[in-house]
């Protein structure tokens, strides 16, 4: 649908490859269909995919430095100079270590800046040991933040303790996916997938470590009847995690793929029994989190076995359609496995309101809130 404002050019940048971003492209996608021409600005990686055909343009910049201050400020500086001399009306900044930059060319070409906040940046476990990094980034955050006019984040509990920081109104955008309705729905075996094997599948772009996948597959060592742990996606912890399977010999009960288009990604979470979303509460960060794979799962229709996080538990109680572990303990988090994937009551129950849930928590419900807070910018 076209926006009823005159068609304007928005920049968004990311310090990503733009690949997986889901919840960045469906941004750009959302704006070029309102008719406004777009720009996707990100970093390209040694190992980066090739980019896919999109409607808006996207812009991959080679870096020196790929991680530390090095990579944070080289970035900021290229990303400065490539707003400043390109056209705008608008820019995007996703997450803080896009913002110095941003926040910049806005005050210089005096055109609305929108900060989309997808995390307590703050609060990662990253900067929880490095004290110098976490106050540069905590100065930074506290000297822009307080000054933007349009703000938006993914959950309402991080909403709240960033406004009480700073007294600015966040806009609650959570990240979920479209209404999944693949023409195709492959099989296990097209998928190479064991047909005699109940699957619970592990998907994401951050598999980090202090995120539950290590007690995950470790769970899999009390579990005796046929099942596979499916992890799909990549991270810091996955090193470790194969390693582990290496040396258990769990070669026949966890297998690992890379990450996937979304679409082909979701081909394998639809042929899984059970979704498992297992971040811990040990940060604020992680704690507060609401990962975007509890959405994939309610779409593709399985139920879900989650941490007690707020966020998360209030999206299983309140829709029924799973349960929570109550601690990290392996043998605990087994038995919750084996529960949710033999219950044939309760998973009846869960698939009925499974549909009722997808038919709420999609995007199509979800980012029409959005859509009119960018009407109102763009109409400026």
């Amino acid at each position: 649908m076209k926006s009823q404002s005159p068609s304007r050019k928005i920049l968004v940048s990311v310090t990503n490859d733009l690949v997986t971003d889901n919840r960045v492209k469906r941004l750009c996608s959302m704006l070029t269909e309102m008719g406004h021409t777009v720009e996707f600005i990100g970093r390209k990686l040694p190992e980066s995919p090739p980019l896919s055909s999109e409607k808006y343009t996207q812009t991959r910049m080679r870096l020196l430095f790929s991680k530390s201050a090095f990579f944070y400020a080289e970035y900021n500086i290229r990303l400065f100079f490539h707003l400043l001399f390109s056209k705008s009306d608008v820019l995007v900044a996703n997450d803080l270590d896009t913002l110095p930059a941003n926040y910049l060319v806005s005050r210089f070409k005096n055109i609305p800046l929108v900060y989309d906040s997808h995390e307590l940046f703050t609060e990662v476990p990253e900067l929880e040991e490095n004290a110098f990094a976490k106050w540069v980034w905590l100065r930074i955050e506290k000297s822009i933040v307080p000054r933007l006019s349009h703000c938006i984040t993914v959950n309402q509990s991080i909403a709240d303790i960033l406004e009480k920081r700073y007294g600015v109104k966040f806009l609650v955008f959570r990240n979920m996916p479209y209404r999944f309705h693949p023409p195709v729905r492959k099989t296990r075996a097209e998928l190479g997938l064991p047909a005699d094997k109940k699957i619970i599948i592990l998907q994401g772009n951050g598999i980090n470590v202090r995120r539950g996948a290590e007690e995950a597959v470790e769970a899999m060592k009390h579990i005796d009847f046929p099942c596979l742990l499916l992890i799909i996606g990549n991270g810091d912890v996955i090193p470790a995690l194969k390693q582990k399977v290496q040396q258990e010999n769990l070669h026949e009960k966890v297998w690992f793929k890379g990450r996937l288009p979304y679409e082909e990604l979701m081909q394998y979470t639809l042929n899984a029994d059970l979704g498992i979303t297992l971040d811990k509460g040990d940060n604020l960060n992680y704690l507060y989190s609401l990962p975007n794979k509890i959405f994939d799962y309610i779409q593709a229709g399985i139920p879900v076995l989650s941490s007690p996080l707020p966020e998360l538990k209030n999206i299983i109680e309140t829709y029924e359609v799973g349960d929570c572990i109550e601690q990290f303990e392996t043998e605990h988090i087994a038995k919750k496995m084996e529960e949710c994937l033999n219950d044939e009551n309760r998973r009846s129950t869960w698939k009925k309101n499974l549909t009722f849930a997808a038919e709420k928590l999609c995007r199509e419900n979800e980012e029409i809130e959005l859509k009119k807070r960018y009407e109102q910018i763009l109409q400026k």
